[in-house]
């Protein structure tokens, strides 16, 4: 049986390769998944250096755990756990700003392809007034917030990988979008 170590190789696949030691199929599992992973980060760091150490610590776990990684399972879930629990530890471990980068997270101006300057502006006050309410959110808010909407992963899937209840989770959402909605009247006050 020929190992297939490509783009298209199936996920399962380039794990197996991966265990026995190809690094061309670790490598891909790693461009598969590293903007993602990124991405989690950087809005659970809000900074771009421990989003980049993150990611670093995320690749290297999974390089540690790869024999007891579920080949039967998607890959992404595991990685998101991981990255949550890292960018906590980060938290933890380092009071920087807790800026959350919204890029992407909220399409201001999506419909109109040309904005003119007022309603660029309108957008860039807009994503600040978001990035400013997401500061406010307490870190299990935030995160589950972000994971359901940014990362599009069901309420089953954020659950477990916050170590929560589906039902805590969705309490956790609600709250988030309360909060923010009156961090956002108070905004316009």
């Amino acid at each position: 049986m020929r190992e297939r170590t490509d783009a298209l190789a199936p996920e399962a696949e380039l794990l197996a390769s991966a265990r026995g030691g190809d690094f061309q199929a670790f490598e891909q599992l790693v461009m598969r998944h590293e903007r993602l992973v990124f991405s989690l980060a950087l809005r659970m760091t809000g900074n771009g250096e421990d989003a980049r150490d993150a990611v670093q610590a995320v690749f290297l776990q999974m390089h540690r755990k790869l024999h007891q990684v579920d080949a039967g399972r998607p890959l992404g879930p595991w990685l998101y756990t991981v990255t949550v629990n890292i960018c906590r530890g980060i938290g933890r471990n380092q009071r920087r700003s807790r800026l959350v980068p919204m890029e992407g997270f909220v399409e201001l101006a999506a419909v109109d392809p040309a904005p003119g300057p007022e309603r660029q502006m309108s957008a860039k006050e807009q994503e600040r007034h978001l990035r400013a309410g997401l500061r406010e959110l307490p870190e299990k808010e935030r995160a589950a917030l972000l994971l359901r909407e940014v990362q599009d992963l069901s309420t089953a899937e954020v659950a477990r990988l916050l170590g929560s209840s589906e039902g805590t989770v969705r309490s956790q959402i609600s709250s988030a979008r309360l909060k923010l909605r009156k961090f956002f009247a108070r905004q316009r006050l």
